[in-house]
């Protein structure tokens, strides 16, 4: 979609650095530069505000990632877009189908009321919870990486779902200030929320996170 658009050597192309590294290498496939903006901490998608500060006179385009089943604020990157002449392509996750939707909603507001000691997710906008992603916030990535080993010695699978952003990787490091960015891959942890889960299943997972979630300090 970039090369039919024309952008290529030359052009900065603005993404996020909060997961998806072949976003990043599709744009130096097409030969122009990947250049990263922050997100928004509640929808983990990228903020338009951090967006426009990037903006250089070799901005060709925006490519916007849809994420964990919230969207990110398309009208005012849009809106963007067409202020600053730049393309905004967007790019979603892999959605679950239409019918088990409702039931992951029915689980995500189950797990709200009654998770303790960590940070569940913002619902709004039409979440549709293909992750369920809370924030465990301690005095940095060991808690959240203690927490998540503790949880899955329960017997509950977890997973963090962004290791690395892609602005610290080897092939794409940049000198960049990106603090939103850099707290989530800190904080945040994917509990299950399928829609096959049983009641029991997601009593043992409030069982477990609550037994931990008390033991960690927020930092100062």
């Amino acid at each position: 979609m970039l090369r039919a658009a024309g952008v290529g050597v030359g052009d900065e192309v603005v993404v996020p650095a909060f997961g998806n590294v072949e976003i990043a290498e599709a744009v130096t496939l097409a030969g122009a530069l990947p250049v990263f903006a922050d997100i928004d901490p509640v929808t983990y998608c990228l903020d338009p505000s951090s967006v426009e500060a990037s903006i250089t006179s070799h901005t060709a385009a925006v490519v916007v990632v849809h994420r964990f089943g919230r969207r990110a604020d398309i009208g005012r990157l849009h809106a963007l877009g067409r202020r600053h002449e730049l393309l905004v392509l967007e790019r979603g996750e892999s959605e679950a189908p239409y019918d088990e939707i409702a039931q992951r909603r029915e689980r995500a507001a189950y797990l709200d009321s009654k998770l303790k000691g960590v940070r569940t997710p913002d619902g709004g906008d039409g979440h549709t919870y293909q992750q369920y992603v809370v924030r465990v916030s301690g005095n940095g990535r060991p808690d959240r990486d203690a927490f998540a080993r503790a949880l899955r010695a329960r017997g509950v699978e977890c997973r963090v779902p962004v290791k690395t952003p892609v602005h610290r990787l080897p092939e794409f490091r940049r000198c960049v200030t990106l603090p939103e960015t850099e707290q989530a891959a800190d904080e945040t942890l994917a509990l299950p929320v399928e829609a096959t889960l049983t009641k029991r299943e997601m009593q043992r997972i409030v069982s477990a996170c609550n037994a931990l979630g008390g033991l960690l300090q927020p930092a100062f």
